[in-house]
C-alpha cells in the first residue's frame, strides 16, 4: 500500500503523522502509510475467492449467465473471464494491473495478483495489491449432457455403399482419421452395406459430406424431420439427415462400360479393370493399357456395375508369357499407362492341373508375371454373367480370362508385416470371418500401390519383428520404413517402456499444462527419477 503524490522539492519538509507522530512527508491525510493502511481497506468488499467452473469434457468455463467459453491457460481470454467475475465488486476503485501468479499442479486453483487505485480521506489517493483466488469446481455443460446421454443428436449422416466388399470404406476410414474428421461425431455406428455418423449440430454434419464429396466419387440428398415448432417465437427444431450413396465399384472389380462412355474416354475397350478408387475411379484397359478418370458425375450419368465379386475369382498359373512391344492405339486413344507393360499370357487353372485346358489372354500384369507364377483372375469363358453392356458387346471381343493381380503367400506377408493401421471407435457386433478377409485384402492393396496409400497414415508396429528366411524372396511388395510414422503410446509413466520415456524427455525443458496453469520444469531429472528407479 502506497501513496500517489507529487514529487517533493527541496524547500518542502516534513510533519508528524497525526497518529503515531513520526516524520513523514506532506501528505492529504497526514498519516504515515502504518497509520492509513490500518485505518482504510481500499479492497474491502472485494472477494478474496471466486468460484470458477469448469467442464472436464470439453475443457470450457462458464461465462455466467449460460454461455461457456474455450480459454487457454494463462490466457487474456482467461484474465477477462476471471475480472468479469469481480467486475460488480470494483465499481468504487481503479483497476491498475491484473496478472496470474504461479500455483501447485493439480491444485484447482488460479491464484490473480490485482492491484487497484481508490481516493481516499481528504483526496489523497491509495494504491494497493491483494491476490483473488479462483477456485476451480467441475460442472459439466449442456453440451456434454447431451452426448452422455448417447441418444441425443441433431444430423446424421448415412454412409452407403452398394458392394460386397469393403475396400472403400476401409480406405475412407483411413481418410477420415488423416484429418480427424472423427472427432465432431457423437457416435459412429457400423451397419450393413455402410456407416453412420451422428453429430450434434447441422454445420458438422455438412463439413462430413462436404470431404465425402471430395474425396470418394458419390451422390447425395438431404432430409429433415421436424421435432419441435415454437408458435410464439417462431423457432423450428429439426432433424437433418444426410444420405451419401458411393458408386458400387471398388478396386480390382472388372467393368463393362457403355459404349458411348468407352468412346468418350479415348476410345478404350467396354471390359476393363478398376485399379483404384479414389476421388475418381481410375479405370485401365488390359488389352491396351489405355487408362481414363471417371468422377462421380459422369457416374450417375453413365452408370456401370462390377461383373464379379471377389470370392468369384479364381487362381491361375502362368504357363508362357510374352511381351508386346510397340503396339499402335487406334486415331483418338486415350492416355496410356506407363507403370503397366502389356503382355500375352497362356494360363492355366490350378483347378485344371489334371487337364490340358489352357487359356490366351492379353493383360496389364507383363511387368509382373513370369512362367510360374500365380495370378488371380476371372474366367469369362465357363461363366454366365447378366450385364447389359456385356450381352450386346461382339463375343470376339469379350476375352476369355482377366487377369486382376499377382497371388502371393498371404501367411508370409503377414508375418513379416511390421507397420500397422489405426481404426475409429465405431459401434459393431464384432468382425466377421469375411471382413477380416477383405481387410487384409485392403492391406495388401496398400503394399502393391504406392499412390493409394500416399493419403493413409501408416504407423510403425513396435510389437512385431519382421520375420526374414530364405523363402520370403518370391518379389512380394513392401512398404519401407521411410513411409511409416511412429505411433505415440503412453504406457505407465511411474514404470516399465514409460519409465524410460520419461527419464528420455525430462532432459530437456518443458513446459506441463493443467487446467490451474503452466508449470515449467527444468532439465532437473531427480523429480521424476525417483519414480523410475
Amino acid at each position: 500500500m502506497e501513496y500517489m503524490q507529487a514529487p517533493a522539492t527541496s524547500s518542502q519538509g516534513n510533519i508528524l503523522c497525526c497518529t503515531c507522530g513520526i516524520p513523514i512527508p506532506p501528505n492529504p491525510a497526514n498519516m504515515c502509510v502504518s497509520c492509513l493502511r490500518t485505518t482504510v481497506d481500499i479492497s474491502e468488499g472485494i472477494p478474496k475467492q471466486v468460484n470458477l467452473n469448469f467442464c472436464k469434457q470439453c475443457e470450457r468455463y462458464l461465462q455466467p449467465p449460460a454461455s461457456w467459453v474455450q480459454c487457454a491457460l494463462e490466457s487474456r481470454e482467461l484474465l477477462a473471464l476471471c475480472l468479469k467475475k469481480l467486475k460488480g465488486n470494483m465499481t468504487k476503485v481503479r483497476l491498475i494491473d491484473a496478472g496470474f501468479l504461479w500455483t501447485e499442479p493439480h491444485s484447482k486453483r488460479i491464484k490473480l495478483k490485482v492491484t487497484i487505485q481508490k481516493e481516499v480521506m481528504n483526496g489523497a489517493i491509495l494504491q494497493q495489491v491483494f491476490v483473488v483466488e479462483f477456485v476451480i469446481q467441475g460442472q459439466m455443460c449442456d453440451d456434454c449432457h447431451r452426448v452422455e446421454a448417447k441418444d441425443f443428436w441433431n444430423s446424421v449422416v448415412q454412409v452407403r455403399q452398394k458392394t460386397s466388399h469393403k475396400k472403400t470404406f476401409y480406405y475412407l476410414e483411413q481418410l477420415i482419421l488423416k484429418h480427424k474428421l472423427h472427432q465432431n461425431a457423437l457416435n459412429i455406428k457400423e451397419i450393413h452395406e455402410g456407416i453412420d455418423f451422428y453429430y450434434a449440430t447441422k454445420q458438422h454434419a455438412q463439413k462430413m459430406v462436404d470431404f465425402l464429396q471430395c474425396t470418394v466419387p458419390c451422390r447425395s440428398k438431404t432430409s429433415q424431420r421436424l421435432i419441435s415448432h415454437d408458435i410464439h417465437s417462431n423457432t423450428f427444431n429439426y432433424k437433418s439427415t444426410y444420405s451419401i450413396e458411393i458408386v458400387p465399384v471398388c478396386k480390382d472389380n472388372v467393368v463393362c462400360l457403355s459404349p458411348r462412355l468407352a468412346q468418350s474416354l479415348g476410345n478404350m475397350g467396354q471390359v476393363c479393370v478398376c485399379a483404384r478408387v479414389t476421388s475418381t475411379i481410375h479405370l485401365i484397359d488390359p488389352n491396351t493399357l489405355q487408362t481414363a478418370e471417371v468422377d462421380g458425375g459422369t457416374y450417375w450419368r453413365n452408370p456401370f456395375n462390377s461383373l464379379v465379386s471377389p470370392r468369384q475369382l479364381e487362381e491361375f498359373i502362368v504357363m508362357d508369357t510374352d511381351i508386346i512391344r510397340n503396339q499402335k492405339l487406334g486415331a483418338g486413344a486415350g492416355i496410356r499407362s506407363n507403370k503397366h507393360t502389356l503382355a500375352e499370357v497362356w494360363v492355366q487353372k490350378t483347378s485344371e492341373m489334371d487337364t490340358a485346358q489352357q487359356y490366351h489372354c492379353r493383360t496389364h500384369l507383363g511387368h509382373l508375371l513370369n512362367i510360374g507364377d500365380l495370378v488371380q483372375g476371372f474366367d469369362f469363358a465357363n461363366s454366365n454373367v447378366n450385364d447389359e453392356f456385356l450381352n450386346k458387346m461382339n463375343q470376339s471381343h469379350i476375352p476369355d480370362v482377366v487377369l486382376i493381380k499377382k497371388s502371393y503367400n498371404r501367411s508370409k506377408r503377414v508375418k513379416r508385416r511390421n507397420w500397422k493401421l489405426k481404426e475409429m471407435d465405431k459401434d459393431r457386433e464384432g468382425m466377421a470371418p469375411e471382413d477380416e478377409r477383405q481387410y487384409q485384402d485392403f492391406l495388401e492393396d496398400l503394399e502393391e500401390d504406392e499412390a493409394l496409400r500416399k493419403n493413409v497414415n501408416i504407423f510403425r508396429d513396435a510389437s512385431k519383428i519382421p520375420v526374414e528366411s530364405d523363402t520370403d524372396d518370391e518379389g512380394a511388395p513392401r512398404i519401407s520404413l521411410m513411409e511409416m510414422l511412429e505411433d505415440l503410446s503412453l504406457t505407465d509413466a511411474t514404470g516399465g517402456e514409460g519409465c524410460s520415456v520419461l527419464v528420455q524427455a525430462v532432459s530437456q525443458p518443458a513446459v506441463i499444462w493443467s487446467p490451474i496453469g503452466r508449470r515449467t520444469i527444468g532439465p532437473a531429472s531427480s523429480r521424476f527419477g525417483r519414480h523410475c528407479k
